[in-house]
């Protein structure tokens, strides 16, 4: 089954469920891929999916520092509702020292040796640990990695 179509499922399922909190970030989660393949008039794969659904958490975790920040314990309880329901749509994330593995495998593929050389890095990283891993920290473990 895709991921499109078993989100749609989920959605069917709160819709009967009456799940009004977790319906809400489905419906959400719908329209942004239907705003993408509008935009884009093509029909998105699990990949760009994928993608989407990493964007939307990260403007959950950066919307849930900011509410914190302002002392919004209302409107941080649901960020990390909707933050909850979009992570079931992300494949298993790597454990650390998968990631480091890998990042230290591809920049021995890479031939990498200073920190001009982390853009080559990330290129081999990037299609592999796609949704799987945080980029950011990937990039952290490179540029420790190529620093000392």
């Amino acid at each position: 089954m895709s991921l499109k179509a078993r989100v749609t499922d989920d959605m069917k399922d709160a819709m009967r469920a009456k799940d009004t909190a977790r319906l809400g970030t489905i419906r959400l989660l719908l329209a942004a891929i239907k705003q993408k393949e509008v935009d884009e008039r093509i029909e998105l794969d699990d990949a760009t999916i994928s993608s989407i659904v990493e964007k939307l958490i990260k403007q959950r975790k950066d919307s849930i520092s900011q509410f914190q920040a302002a002392g919004r314990d209302d409107l941080v309880a649901v960020e990390q509702a909707e933050l909850v329901v979009l992570q079931a749509y992300l494949p298993e994330q790597l454990s650390g020292a998968e990631v480091e593995t890998a990042v230290i495998a591809a920049i021995t593929e890479s031939g990498a040796a200073s920190a001009k050389d982390m853009g080559k890095v990330m290129g081999l990283l990037k299609p592999r640990l796609a949704g799987r891993a945080d980029m950011g920290q990937v990039s952290t473990l490179i540029k420790a990695r190529l620093a000392g």
